[in-house]
This record gives structure tokens, C-alpha cells and sequence, in this order.
């Protein structure tokens, strides 16, 4: 089973191979720059099927990326499509199906309890591409739904508008990799209990905010500016990435180690949050998002 994984077209590698841990099976890569892509590519015609949030960002992504394809967008939510169209050269069809027929690729991005709804109303053509961007609407469900369809399964964060998200795609679909290969670092998977579980990691981007906003809040609360107690936990936490990413053949485990050394102040904080497993919870709330993914 394998995958491929791509880092952002700002940062240009030859292949390589990473071993060491459950994604021993990745063989990563990295995207190419917009002076590689063929005029075809460049050229792609993109429909967007409910513009929302994350959508929206990756439209902003794409245009910051040099994507210069045609981008149609659904006509519901009529005033975030029209601030795209402006802002950022998109065209807002008169409905769905009109996305569609002027689309090559089509982005869902839809809430779950209205692909039902959206399925019904739009015919697309046989091997049309189409990536979901709903969370737990397995590959069977979208074929059962888009019968004869290129179906394509995506996660990523809402940093795709400033192009440095992680991106999981399955299963691979070159088409779909060109475009959102753009948007961050793209890893592609053939697996799709695997791409359950990269679910699960975008779920626990969101959860790193809150724990990061009680760490600043305890800085706060001892009297240190918001600002600079803001700037103190995302500082560590991005030298913590930064060394990490410096040492992949490390374990994070071993990293953590060589700071925590016996009788140092890390070291004593560390036994207090192991004593209290603090990790516990973190766990806990992986198993339920998983079950809750899995039981769609």
C-alpha cells in the first residue's frame, strides 16, 4: 500500500525515502513549481461545490499559488462568491449543475447532511473528477451518490490560503495532485483506513489551538502581556517543529529526551504530566473521532 508525499512547491528536492515510523510505506516527494506544469495543467478548469470557509481559502490558495485555470463557483452562499469572484477572478454560476458542466475538476466542500440533496440535483460526466472535502463520506458512499465518477478524498486546513497546509489525498489521482499539490505539503495515500486516520490528525490541528491558548492563558494569568505570552508558546512550539523537522531520523520521544535530563526543571515537569497522564485525554478524544468517522 503505498503513498506519496509532496512538500511545497517553494522547497525543491529530489525524491526520497523516510523510515521509522507507521508511514514507513510513504515514499515522499515534493511539488513541482508552476514553471513544471504543462499548459494543460496550468490551464484546468475548476468548479466549486459549496462555498464555505475552507473553500474559500483554498480558492485564495490557489490564486496566491500561481493557478491561473478557470475557478467556478456554486451560486448558494451568493456574497462570499461574489467577494471571491472579485477579489480573486472566479466566475459565480447560476446553479450547481452549471458548475459542473464548466468544470473539469470539482471541489465539495458541502456539509455532510446536504450531499444528499446536492447528489440529486447535478448530473456529472463519467469519469469526472471529483474531490470531497466532507469529513467521513467514505469513497463507497461518493460513488454510490456520483455513479461512473473519478472520486477523490481530501483533507487539509485552513492554511491552504497561504499555501502551507498538509494535504491528504486518496486515492491517488494526478489530476487532483496537481491542484492541490499547491496548497502545502501533499502526502497521497491508496489506503483509505489510512486516510481515516489522517482525518483525525486535521481534527487534532483544531484541538492544538485550545491546548496553546491554555498555555498562553497561564502566562497571562501570572501577569504577562497577552502579546508576549502569545509569542513565548508559539515561539517553543515552532522551535520544537523546526527541530523536529531537522532530525527526522530522530524519534520525538528521543528529541524530548535529550532536553528533559535528569535533574533539570524540564525534566520535573515532564514526571508531573506523565504522573497525571496528561496524554490520556489526548487518546481518548483520537478513539472517539475515529469510531465517530468509521460508524458513517
Amino acid at each position: 500500500m503505498g503513498a506519496r508525499s509532496f512538500s511545497p512547491a517553494s522547497q525543491r528536492h529530489q525524491p526520497r525515502h523516510q523510515a521509522g515510523s507507521g508511514w514507513d510505506h510513504l515514499d515522499y516527494r515534493h511539488s513541482r513549481g508552476d514553471s513544471d506544469l504543462s499548459v494543460e495543467e496550468v490551464m484546468q478548469r475548476l468548479g466549486i461545490l459549496g462555498v464555505g470557509e475552507l473553500t474559500e481559502k483554498v480558492v485564495i490558495g490557489l490564486r496566491r499559488s500561481g493557478f491561473d485555470g478557470a475557478i467556478r463557483l456554486s451560486p448558494r452562499n451568493r456574497e462570499r462568491s461574489a467577494a471571491l469572484a472579485e477579489k480573486w477572478r472566479c466566475q459565480v454560476m447560476d446553479s450547481n449543475q452549471a458548475v459542473v458542466d464548466g468544470s473539469d475538476l470539482l471541489i465539495v466542500g458541502v456539509r455532510p447532511d446536504a450531499l444528499e440533496a446536492l447528489a440529486s440535483e447535478v448530473n456529472l460526466s463519467p469519469g469526472q473528477g471529483l474531490v470531497s472535502l466532507i469529513a467521513g463520506a467514505s469513497l463507497a458512499e461518493l460513488s454510490k451518490r456520483f455513479p461512473g465518477v473519478r472520486c477523490i478524498r481530501a483533507m487539509l486546513s485552513y492554511t491552504v490560503q497561504i499555501n502551507q497546509s498538509m494535504v491528504v489525498v486518496c486515492p491517488p489521482d494526478e489530476p487532483s495532485e496537481n491542484v492541490l499539490g499547491k496548497l502545502g505539503s501533499l502526502a497521497v495515500l491508496t489506503d483509505e483506513r489510512h486516510f481515516e486516520l489522517a482525518t483525525v490528525a486535521a481534527c487534532m490541528n483544531g484541538w492544538f489551538y485550545f491546548l496553546l491558548h491554555d498555555l498562553q492563558q497561564w502566562f497571562a494569568d501570572k501577569g504577562l502581556p497577552a502579546a508576549t505570552s502569545r509569542e513565548l508558546v508559539l515561539g517553543h512550539m515552532q522551535d520544537c517543529l523546526a527541530s523536529a523537522r531537522l532530525h527526522p531520523e530522530v524519534s520525538l520521544q528521543a528529541l524530548g529526551q535529550a532536553i528533559a535530563t535528569p535533574g533539570t526543571f524540564t525534566a520535573r515537569g515532564r514526571d508531573l504530566l506523565e504522573h497525571r497522564q496528561a496524554s490520556a485525554p489526548w487518546g481518548d478524544a483520537c478513539d472517539m473521532t475515529l469510531e465517530a468517522l468509521t460508524r458513517r
